[in-house]
């Protein structure tokens, strides 16, 4: 693999396959994407280009304020940010050591602990993909 997860076809083709099958696991998934810190897409599910084309700019910047408000308080890292809304939640998780965010946007059907625990196995996987 090189340097550069988002430059390397095997990573990119492993993501998906692990954003497949947490959609698989969370039918109610409706989109699912693995992002970098600042803000650039890896890889998407469903891959086609929607109105969700500038989540990874946005959730690169929830991802910063969530750490900078947990460094703040003192508290430890950030490790997932929920937003709750009326027609559905998004989660976002970092991948444990990477540089990675994983965003996923569940319709309102999904219970959050599994919507908490599918993100979680997913951001687990792709963490073990890279050394």
């Amino acid at each position: 693999m090189s340097d550069s997860p988002h430059r390397d076809p095997s990573f990119l083709a492993e993501g998906t396959a692990v954003l497949e099958r947490m959609r698989d696991l969370a039918p109610s998934l409706v989109y699912v994407s693995l992002l970098t810190d600042d803000g650039f897409e890896l890889v998407r599910v469903p891959e086609t280009r929607n109105e969700h084309d500038r989540l990874a700019s946005m959730a690169s910047s929830i991802q910063a304020l969530s750490e900078a408000v947990a460094r703040e308080l003192r508290v430890g890292a950030s490790n997932y940010v929920i937003i709750e809304a009326e027609r559905g939640r998004m989660i976002q998780r970092r991948v444990p050591a990477q540089p990675l965010v994983l965003a996923a946007v569940f319709d309102d059907d999904e219970l959050l602990g599994k919507a908490l625990s599918s993100s979680r196995g997913a951001a687990d996987d792709i963490a073990a993909l890279l050394p």
